[in-house]
């Protein structure tokens, strides 16, 4: 039997992922935007039939911080890309969704 060792999770460059993802994920974009347009989050959401394929949204635009935040209901999203703090295993699994990929496509592991 081969030998399986514990392997440390990187949170540094594991929310750097993330924050990559937050800056360049459409699927994320589209959720967001649609979210806060559904939940009333402020005016410059405004989907209309909610089709993201005809959304007005300027699909080129980051999604801030807190706009993730609201949509995943926590105030972390900083703590979590810097690596000050880890997300947790619900709020990973939520965010690779929302993504639409796969959880080992963002952790990094020690060396």
């Amino acid at each position: 039997m081969e030998e399986i060792k514990l392997r440390q999770i990187d949170w540094e460059k594991t929310g750097y992922k993330l924050k990559l993802l937050r800056n360049d994920n459409l699927n994320l974009r589209r959720y967001v935007c649609w979210w806060l347009s559904k939940n009333q989050f402020d005016d410059r959401h405004l989907c209309y039939d909610y089709k993201c394929e005809d959304c007005i949204f300027e699909m080129d635009q980051n999604i801030s911080q807190a706009e993730l935040g609201a949509v995943m209901s926590t105030g972390s999203v900083a703590n979590w890309e810097t690596g000050r703090t880890p997300i947790d295993v619900e709020n990973l699994m939520f965010y690779c969704k929302l993504c639409g990929v796969e959880a080992e496509d963002i952790i990094v592991y020690k060396d």
